[in-house]
């Protein structure tokens, strides 16, 4: 059987004026107008991130060097493994997630291949999961990732207290994007597909299609180890030393 879905806008209610449709799109909560709108898919008063997605949303540009940077990723099979990098202003208090990827069914081999072109030096951030054994091998997870040059942090994403809870993460998320503090380049429409779609029942967040949020947390709950870019200055000074965290 063929099917068609034809999206139809609040412009194409012709019968509305301008300045009608104006009032009834500015009646709308910010975060559901363009679902309401606009037909763009989105749940509303379930969201975990009840937030326009303008106000977050940036045009890509040039990373300055002395910005830290880190990497997040989350372990999966059936679902993607995913990962996603931010870059951190540390001046302003503000990150920035610069890149996102994910991949099914896929090896560390693969991931890391691909991972590995965003930067060998940079340190990246993973979840408690990643101590888990392979049941071929043995071996925990992140090390596999380890073998094929991740460099993966030493221990698993926490925030500074030790804590590693999945309200607080999204709770600091929240507080950011709506503070002005998390911004996504305009590009990474992946990850704002699963932004659209994030969210609870029965009070309670449903972990589904969340991956590459969930790579996005593991980093900012491990930004105090970001790691600047090396340069040929850089690049001179003992393993540790100068500022930018983990690693130098």
């Amino acid at each position: 059987m063929t099917r068609h879905v034809t999206r139809m806008t609040i412009e194409d209610a012709g019968h509305y004026t301008p300045e009608q449709r104006a009032a009834i799109i500015a009646s709308y909560p910010s975060h559901e107008r363009k679902a309401r709108a606009m037909g763009i898919p989105a749940l509303g008063s379930g969201r975990v991130f009840p937030v326009d997605e303008d106000l977050i949303r940036v045009d890509a540009f040039d990373v300055p060097d002395a910005w830290p940077q880190i990497g997040g990723i989350d372990f999966g099979w059936d679902h993607p493994t995913a990962a996603c990098r931010l870059a951190w202003d540390r001046d302003s208090d503000v990150l920035y997630l610069t890149a996102s990827y994910g991949l099914r069914e896929a090896t560390p081999l693969i991931h890391a291949a691909t991972l590995k072109a965003w930067g060998e030096w940079l340190p990246w951030a993973w979840p408690h999961d990643g101590l888990q054994h392979d049941k071929g091998s043995g071996e925990a997870i992140a090390e596999h990732y380890r073998r094929q040059g991740l460099r993966l942090l030493p221990d698993r994403a926490t925030f500074e207290d030790g804590s590693s809870g999945l309200e607080a993460g999204v709770t600091e998320m929240l507080e950011r994007m709506q503070t002005g503090r998390f911004k996504v380049f305009a590009h990474l429409e992946d990850w704002f597909a699963e932004f659209r779609l994030y969210h609870r029942k029965d009070g309670l967040i449903v972990k589904q299609h969340d991956d590459r949020i969930s790579a996005a947390r593991y980093a900012m709950m491990m930004k105090r180890f970001a790691a600047r870019k090396p340069t040929a200055r850089r690049a001179r000074l003992p393993m540790g030393g100068g500022a930018g965290g983990w690693m130098g």
